[in-house]
């Protein structure tokens, strides 16, 4: 017996409409079940409910005649859920069939998660004096006798035979051995505790957010990825000395995580932003930055000078004040961008308020000292001019008022399984995000970090956001 089947398997294929797991649906799956020294062969025709390509129908040999009375795959979920559960997952070019499985399960509200082993990279490792890997050509090079090709059943069987064939060329001692390199687990994972590794094994391998937490239950960082057990997992690699990594190395202990998946990059920033501004995580310097916000407002003073006070920018409408200048994190930040600006322009920073001048009024600032300032503070220019320059110095840096007559939604959709979540603003703020037009969820708040992501967004061309 083929070591390798030692345990349970399930050789799979699958033929579908087109090669967009997200788009393109199962038209026939083939199953090659594996118990020691027994073997069971299914297979199904599947009613993908939508048109077969030419293309297809003409490699594959399946019709949209031959689906029309098959079952869709809602019907064949559950008994095909069971048959596969807690079995390892063999397939040729597991990534596709593997893929595909999962989505078609999500679509119904199953989760489907499983050890994958991939035949092509089994095979280069068995082989590697051939350059070709492709099921055609381990049939051609092995002489494996097939009835028909391109038929799910029928290729699951040629990827079983193939490991038969190669058991007896090579041995079972060095199918089982070149497998086991294959599916050994990671090896950062090797030296952390049991239920944090089963953590790490159970994310998916999909978008979101996570969080690593210190045995103290702090937060020790906050992370947003396209692959989630990916980027996780890249925290516990061993780096060479000299290897940088975008990852941030986490030296505490991590006891637990916790993730949670987006539909879109969107509702992935935004859900980051979320955690970074509730869990204050300790090696993100991002969060430590989130805070109340501040505006630049003018207010002309009785000189007849304007000058710029920082105010909050939770107190500001911002849907119905038009001149407002900036958006810094602290009073601090405005103030020194305010300085930068009155030195580049050549601005009195006595008369903005930036340089506090102690001598008697009428002293020059420091400024016109240098010839950085055109007189202001001693007489030499007039408010007008003063505040006309101060005026066109800000442009730059002002705030747009909110563009809409109310509240609008930024809407993400799930092209797997339908959904729709909605992330709702007014007058940039976050007032919350619902799926599927449920309840609203997420703290509200205004933040320098969100009106930042909501204006990037509007700037893309073509985006629509929904009126509320």
């Amino acid at each position: 017996m083929n070591k390798l089947f030692a345990q349970p398997c399930a050789i799979v294929d699958l033929e579908t409409t087109g090669g967009n797991i997200s788009r393109d649906r199962i038209t026939e799956v083939g199953l090659v079940l594996i118990d020691g020294d027994r073997v069971e062969r299914l297979s199904w025709l599947v009613n993908p409910g939508q048109p077969i390509p030419p293309f297809i129908e003409n490699m594959t040999g399946i019709s949209n005649e031959m689906v029309a009375a098959a079952p869709p795959f809602s019907a064949l979920a559950a008994e095909l859920l069971a048959r596969l559960q807690g079995r390892l997952l063999l397939a040729h070019n597991a990534r596709f069939d593997y893929g595909f499985l999962k989505n078609e399960f999500r679509r119904h509200g199953l989760r489907f998660q499983a050890r994958t082993l991939c035949t092509v990279k089994l095979s280069r490792r068995l082989y590697p004096q051939h350059f070709k890997h492709s099921l055609d050509s381990l049939i051609e090079r092995h002489g494996i006798e097939m009835p028909e090709r391109h038929r799910a059943l029928a290729d699951a069987e040629a990827v079983h035979r193939f490991l038969e064939v190669a058991g007896a060329e090579l041995g079972q001692d060095r199918i089982a051995h070149e497998a086991a390199q294959l599916l050994a687990q990671p090896a950062e994972l090797s030296s952390l505790p049991a239920d944090l590794q089963q953590q790490i094994e159970d994310m998916p391998d999909s978008a979101g957010v996570y969080a690593l937490f210190g045995v103290d239950g702090g937060a020790l960082y906050v992370g947003r990825a396209p692959n989630l057990y990916r980027k996780a997992l890249a925290h516990f690699a061993e780096r060479k000395p000299g290897q940088k990594s975008h990852e941030a190395r986490i030296d505490e202990a991590v006891a637990r995580l916790e993730w949670r998946e987006s539909l879109g990059e969107f509702g992935a920033h935004l859900l980051e932003l979320q955690w970074l501004r509730r869990l204050q995580p300790l090696h993100n310097p991002r969060a430590r930055m989130m805070g109340e916000v501040c505006t630049l407002q003018l207010s002309p003073g009785d000189d007849g000078f304007v000058r710029p006070l920082s105010v909050a920018a939770q107190t500001i409408d911002f849907s119905r004040t038009a001149d407002l200048y900036g958006l810094f994190r602290h009073a601090r930040e405005a103030r020194k961008a305010l300085a930068q600006i009155a030195l580049a322009q050549g601005l009195c920073q006595a008369v903005l308020g930036v340089e506090q001048v102690t001598s008697r009024k009428g002293a020059p600032c420091a400024a016109y000292r240098i010839g950085r300032c055109r007189g202001a503070c001693v007489g030499d220019e007039g408010a007008d001019s003063h505040n006309r320059r101060l005026q066109t110095a800000l442009q730059r840096l002002r705030v747009k008022p909110w563009p809409f007559e109310g509240a609008v939604a930024v809407a993400e959709r799930d092209e797997v399984c339908g959904d729709v979540v909605e992330h709702l603003f007014d007058r940039w703020c976050y007032l919350g995000s619902r799926r599927n037009g449920g309840e609203l969820e997420g703290e509200p708040a205004f933040d320098l970090d969100y009106y930042k992501l909501l204006e990037s967004e509007l700037r893309k061309p073509g985006r629509a956001l929904r009126p509320l």
